[in-house]
């Protein structure tokens, strides 16, 4: 209830310093008032509604995919030690590229279908996921650690009953910063090449300089970052409680 209240709240300001900014006499072509939004995206809800089904398609696939990816990769590293001076520097790589310059090679190799923008959504989320589960499994309280090869525990039971239970707050962390990020990705990936989505509504009303429609665009794709972040941290506060 007081969440529910609080982003009211935010959103009535945003909406008066909006209005506010409007009526400084701002040109329709810079910013529409939000009154034209909202009537945009009355008139045009159907549109986006058809729309906004493949990214939120694309969004959540690859979200889930990103967290298998990336927890699979902190394993890997944390188990066979060795693979981590040659997997990090391929991390790094991996994010030092910007998404904009390897994203239409993706669109190259696997087409303008669903496929490429799930990858480009996993690519943004994999590093935050694997850091921060990495570095939950590697900060593992060092007295729980020792009192289990007191007690002679074996390799797989150490991991599985005292660092991964001690790493997963951290993951968490990791998982919400994804969930934020997933959308970006998948509109991204729309910018970029796609025949449907969001993003490629919203690249059709700039054509067409349709702005109202834009920012009704922009105004559906906050909204689903908004639901998947506090949907996630419900779940995750349920399943991690400690």
């Amino acid at each position: 209830m007081y969440l529910t209240l609080r982003i009211s709240i935010i959103f009535l300001i945003l909406m008066l310093v909006w209005q506010g900014i409007v009526t400084l006499g701002v040109p329709f072509y810079l910013l529409p008032a939000p009154e034209q939004v909202a009537a945009a995206f009355v008139s045009q809800f159907n549109v986006i509604l058809v729309q906004a089904i493949p990214t939120i398609i694309e969004t959540l696939l690859g979200f889930i995919l990103g967290i298998l990816f990336g927890c699979s990769a902190a394993l890997m590293i944390v188990f066979f030690r060795p693979l981590k001076h040659w997997f990090l520097p391929i991390l790094i790589i991996s994010q030092a590229i910007p998404t904009f310059a390897i994203a239409p090679l993706l669109i190259l190799w696997f087409g303008y279908g669903i496929t490429s923008k799930i990858i480009v959504t996993i690519l943004m989320i994999f590093f935050p996921i694997t850091s921060a589960f990495y570095d939950g499994l590697t900060t593992v309280n060092p007295g729980w650690i020792h009192l289990a090869k007191i007690m002679n525990a074996k390799k797989w039971r150490l991991f599985w009953y005292i660092r991964i239970p001690a790493a997963l707050p951290s993951l968490a962390s990791g998982i919400r910063i994804a969930a934020v990020i997933a959308p970006i990705g998948a509109i991204i990936g729309e910018w970029i090449g796609a025949s449907h989505g969001l993003g490629y509504l919203m690249l059709n009303a700039n054509a067409r300089m349709q702005i109202d429609m834009m920012f009704a665009s922009l105004i559906v794709i906050i909204l689903l970052a908004l639901l998947l972040y506090f949907s996630v941290d419900k779940i995750l506060r349920v399943f991690i409680w400690w």
